[in-house]
C-alpha cells in the first residue's frame, strides 16, 4: 500500500499560539481561581478556654446520631479550610487535639441553619478572637461533599448506590483569609499548618477527608502574597 504524505496543513492544532478556547460562549464561568495565600508569619495566634467535643466517646456520637436523625433527619456538617504559605508552599490550618488526631474546624449545623452563616458562627466559636473584635470570615467556593452511609465512621466523597438515606452530608469550603488576623485558638487544641505535600496520598496520619484536600484544591491558582 503506497504511504499517503501528510500535508503540514493538517492535524491539530494548527497554530498553538493561536487557539483559544471559547468555553460554549459563557463568559461567567469560573474556569480561572485565584486565591491569595498570605505568610504564616501573618496571623496571631492566642489562647481560649478549652473547646470540648459534645460527646464523650465515639460511641455516643453515633448514638446521638441515632437519636438526632429520628427526629430530625439527616446530619448536616461544615468544614472550613484556611490556606497560608510558608517557604512558598501552600499549608492548610488544621486542630490537632493529642499527638494523632487533626480535623479542620467547623462543625454542626442547626436544624435549617443556613450553611454559610452556620460556618462563620462555628469558625467564630472555634477560632474567633475574644476581644470583641468582629473576624471576617470570606467564604470563597466548596471544594467538597462527603456522605456518611451509616452510623459509622466511614464517609464517601459520593453517595453509595444502595443508600437512600445518608446519615450526615459533611460540605468542605475553602475560606479566604485576610492578610492578618488573630485567631483564639482552644486550650486542649493546637492549630498546626500542615503542607499539601505533607497530606497528599496520606490517609493514615490524616483520615481520607484531609489527606483528598490536595486534590480538592489542585484546580485554583495560588498567587503568594
Amino acid at each position: 500500500m503506497a504511504s499517503q504524505k501528510r500535508s503540514g496543513t493538517t492535524g491539530w492544532p494548527k497554530d498553538q499560539n493561536s487557539y483559544e478556547p471559547t468555553y460554549n460562549g459563557n463568559t461567567n464561568m469560573t474556569l480561572h481561581r485565584t486565591i491569595s495565600l498570605y505568610p504564616l508569619t501573618n496571623y496571631t495566634f492566642g489562647t481560649k478556654e478549652p473547646l470540648f467535643e459534645k460527646d464523650p466517646s465515639v460511641p455516643a456520637r453515633f448514638q446521638r446520631m441515632r437519636d438526632e436523625f429520628d427526629k430530625i433527619g439527616m446530619r448536616r456538617s461544615v468544614e472550613a479550610v484556611l490556606l497560608v504559605h510558608e517557604h512558598g508552599l501552600p499549608h492548610v490550618l488544621l486542630l490537632q487535639l493529642g499527638t494523632t488526631f487533626f480535623k479542620l474546624p467547623g462543625g454542626e449545623l442547626k436544624a435549617g441553619e443556613d450553611e454559610v452563616k452556620g460556618l462563620k458562627r462555628l469558625l467564630t466559636e472555634t477560632l474567633g478572637r475574644q476581644d470583641g473584635v468582629k473576624q471576617e470570615w470570606i467564604i470563597e467556593d466548596i471544594i467538597g461533599n462527603w456522605w456518611r452511609p451509616n452510623f459509622e465512621p466511614p464517609q464517601y466523597p459520593y453517595i453509595p448506590s444502595h443508600i437512600t438515606k445518608p446519615k450526615e452530608h459533611k460540605k468542605l469550603f475553602l475560606v479566604q483569609l485576610g492578610e492578618k488576623a488573630l485567631f483564639a485558638v482552644p486550650k486542649n487544641y493546637k492549630l498546626v499548618a500542615a503542607p499539601l505535600f505533607e497530606l497528599y496520598d496520606n490517609s493514615q496520619g490524616y483520615g481520607p477527608i484531609i489527606s483528598s484536600l490536595p486534590q480538592a484544591l489542585c484546580r485554583f491558582n495560588f498567587t503568594y502574597m
